[in-house]
Order: structure tokens, then C-alpha cells, then sequence
């Protein structure tokens, strides 16, 4: 019998491009297999299909304004976040209450309020971001600290964290616009096809959160490329996280930036967008990852990674998604955060009561035991 024989690298590149070629069906990302999405009943299909459409109008309208009157209409929206009771201000009222305990309850509601408010502004820019024209986008970056930080070492890639802060889709631009770029992505329900194309347009490349979108960082770095990484999102339960200290509170924490250190000795920095007053643009900061990140024990690295997100959003912590459920999944023992009443006072005596429970230590409850 003949044998075949595997094709090298050169071949395993036209592969890699053959599968990145994005089908109308599968809505794949560039350089990985065409992601696996669940059959919708045709209800369900006709509701994502008109939701897209009016949210793909809305996004081209707003990205029509100027960025000054963008943010004002951003800070009313949060004004109208911070007067009507939701779960998006209790969310972000549970997390700053569980992460800065030290804060007197007026200095916590003044925080929260401010967060909300920015919370509006990040999300009426992003059409911005996405549609405007790219040297109007890049000239928004006014400077950067720590710029560095950024240059790759001769013959390595580098790792790019960028947390939920600020204005992170100017920090995958501003990432991309410095030289080949990988980027790992969660496809979306919604507007998928114009997040595919915001973020390809200074040429990065898109791996989707599959084996095979790893073994595209992994090329990546091997290369010599940036990869970049979104690091404070809740991974799904399997063993690839483990629970890990941010700010005090046990966080289900990613191991993947740990993995792809330790695999190509790549080094590891943060890099975030934070939004100047008055919309009068960005300062981009390159920050150096703590020491650990790439340890051989997965908790040091975890922690080492949850201080590197903490260390940034001390730096602006108004910008930060407070809203999202961080918290979500608890260790065992411990209660769920993210329910109950939607007002401030019964948020805070809730909170109150199940303290010090809410936020034990992570060495109290197993650093990698997921709650069951």
C-alpha cells in the first residue's frame, strides 16, 4: 500500500487559509474550521435575522455622529441606567461592592454611577470604531504609555492582553496596526458579520474559541507574530481555568495565555484603551505582565494574570464592565451573587448578609474546584 505522505508547512498554510475562507453559512473566522453554530427553529431564525438587520441600521446611523455628541448621548444613557432599577446597575453594584469592601457606601454609589455612565459611552463608540475610517480611528489614540512594552524580542511573538476596559476594539486596531496579528474571538448571535469585518480591517487575524483557533495562536507566536487576547471573560467549566483571586474574590480564571507562554516563550503584556474626558480621545497604556504568568503551578499563573487585569483597572476603574457577571460561577459552597432585588439598599443588605461567605478566599474554598 502507498503511503501518504503529510504535508508540510507550506501546505499546512493553504490549508489553514482554505479553512479560513468565511461561508454565508458557518460565518467563520479567518485562519480556523468553520465554527459549529446550533439549528434555530425558524421562529428563532427569523427573530435573529430581523434583530441583526435593525442593529446593523442602528450601528451605521450612530456611527454617522461625531464622537462628542456620541458620549453625550453615552452619558445619557447611563443616566437612565443609573435611575431605572436593572440588573446591569446591581450587577455592577455587587462587583465593586465585592472588590473594593473598603469603600464607604456613598463613595461605592458614586463610582458605580460614573461606571455607568462610561458603560453608555463604550458601547455608542464602538459603532464608531467599527465604521469610521481608519486614520480618523487611529488618530483618536492622543498617546501611549509604555510603548516598549510592545516591541516584539527578536524572533518571538508577544502576547497582548486587553481586558474589558475602556475602549477595547481601538486596542485590537491599535494592536493590529503594529504588525501580523492573531486574535482570539468568540463568534456572536448578532452583528457577527460586521464584528468579522471591523476587526479584520487593519489585517488581524481572527481565531475562533476552538482547538483549532488555539493551534492558530500557537502558529502565530511561533512565527514571531502579536497574538491578542481578551483574559477577564468567564471560560466554560472543563480544565482549562481554575479559580483564582481578583481583587480578593475568587474568579474562574483562563489558563490559556499560561499555556501558550509556556509552550512558545513568548512574553506577556496588558495593553488598554483608557477614554479621556471630554471625548477628546485615548491614552493607550502597555503594561508588563506580573511575574508568574507563565508558571508551571496553574494557580500561581491564574493569579499572576488576575493581578495584571486588577493592576489596569486601578488605573480607570470607572471604565471598567462592572456590569458583567465576573462572579458568576462560584466555587462550592459558596452562593450565587448575581440575584434578588434590583434597589441599592436591598442590594447592599443582601450582600451584607452573606458576608464574609460572598467573597471567601480562594485558599479557603480550593483554588481549582468549579462549583458543582
Amino acid at each position: 500500500m502507498r503511503r501518504r505522505s503529510r504535508p508540510g508547512p507550506a501546505a499546512r498554510d493553504r490549508q489553514c487559509s482554505k479553512w479560513a475562507r468565511p461561508s454565508a453559512a458557518t460565518r467563520t473566522t479567518i485562519g480556523a474550521a468553520p465554527v459549529a453554530k446550533k439549528k434555530l427553529s425558524g421562529w428563532r431564525r427569523l427573530r435573529v435575522a430581523v434583530t441583526n438587520r435593525i442593529a446593523r441600521a442602528l450601528v451605521q446611523l450612530v456611527a454617522r455622529l461625531p464622537l462628542p455628541v456620541l458620549h453625550r448621548l453615552g452619558h445619557v444613557v447611563g443616566w437612565a441606567f443609573i435611575h431605572w432599577p436593572n440588573r446591569q446597575r446591581r450587577n455592577a453594584l455587587i462587583n465593586l461592592r465585592l472588590c473594593f469592601p473598603h469603600l464607604e457606601i456613598p463613595e461605592l454609589i458614586r463610582l458605580r454611577d460614573r461606571n455607568l455612565v462610561e458603560f453608555g459611552k463604550t458601547y455608542l463608540e464602538i459603532g464608531y470604531l467599527w465604521q469610521r475610517p481608519l486614520d480618523q480611528v487611529h488618530a483618536l489614540v492622543r498617546e501611549v504609555r509604555g510603548a516598549e512594552f510592545l516591541q516584539r524580542p527578536p524572533g518571538r511573538g508577544l502576547i497582548v492582553l486587553s481586558p474589558h476596559l475602556g475602549a477595547w476594539e481601538l486596542a485590537g486596531l491599535h494592536l493590529a496596526r503594529q504588525g501580523p496579528t492573531a486574535i482570539f474571538y468568540k463568534p456572536q448571535r448578532y452583528l457577527d458579520d460586521l464584528i468579522l469585518t471591523a476587526r479584520r480591517r487593519c489585517g488581524a487575524q481572527l481565531a475562533p474559541i476552538t482547538a483549532r483557533g488555539i493551534r492558530v495562536l500557537v502558529q502565530a507566536l511561533e512565527r514571531g507574530d502579536y497574538v491578542g487576547v481578551l483574559p477577564d471573560q468567564e471560560p466554560k467549566e472543563d480544565k482549562g481555568a481554575v479559580f483564582a483571586p481578583l481583587f480578593g474574590i475568587p474568579a474562574y480564571t483562563m489558563l490559556l495565555v499560561n499555556r501558550l507562554a509556556r509552550r512558545t516563550g513568548a512574553p506577556v503584556i496588558f495593553m488598554f484603551a483608557e477614554r479621556l474626558p471630554d471625548a477628546a480621545g485615548f491614552r493607550m497604556h502597555c503594561i508588563p505582565a506580573p511575574d508568574g504568568i507563565d508558571s508551571a503551578d496553574d494557580l500561581v499563573a491564574a493569579t499572576a494574570l488576575n493581578r495584571g487585569i486588577a493592576q489596569c483597572v486601578s488605573i480607570c476603574p470607572e471604565q471598567y464592565v462592572w456590569p458583567y457577571k465576573r462572579f458568576r460561577r462560584r466555587p462550592k459552597g459558596l452562593r450565587g451573587v448575581y440575584s434578588g432585588p434590583l434597589a441599592d439598599a436591598r442590594v447592599l443588605a443582601l450582600l451584607d448578609s452573606l458576608a464574609p461567605r460572598a467573597g471567601a478566599s480562594v485558599a479557603a474554598v480550593g483554588g481549582s474546584t468549579p462549583e458543582g
